[in-house]
């Protein structure tokens, strides 16, 4: 459940949808966690998660978020944000 804005800098609270920006993330889990749900499961399958995230209406102007290999879901500058400060 999305609780807090996914900027670890920013204390907002997650009220409603239509403020700020929400991210679907679709991960895979290891097979070892995946559980036999009837006949046509295939136990070699990795299981699919859906993750949410969400950034704030005043980060989610200047930020994105994005999949780091070491660190997960980081918030990162928007692209947009660095070419107009240039």
């Amino acid at each position: 459940m999305v609780s807090k804005c996914a900027n670890p800098d920013c204390s907002a609270t997650f009220r409603y949808f239509h403020q700020g920006r929400l991210f679907r993330v679709d991960t895979s889990s290891r097979l070892d966690r995946r559980r036999s749900m009837g006949n046509g499961d295939s136990p070699n399958r990795p299981l699919r998660r859906l993750e949410f995230y969400w950034l704030c209406e005043n980060c989610a102007q200047k930020m994105t978020l994005v999949f780091e290999k070491d660190a997960g879901i980081v918030p990162r500058p928007n692209a947009l944000t660095r070419s107009a400060a240039a």
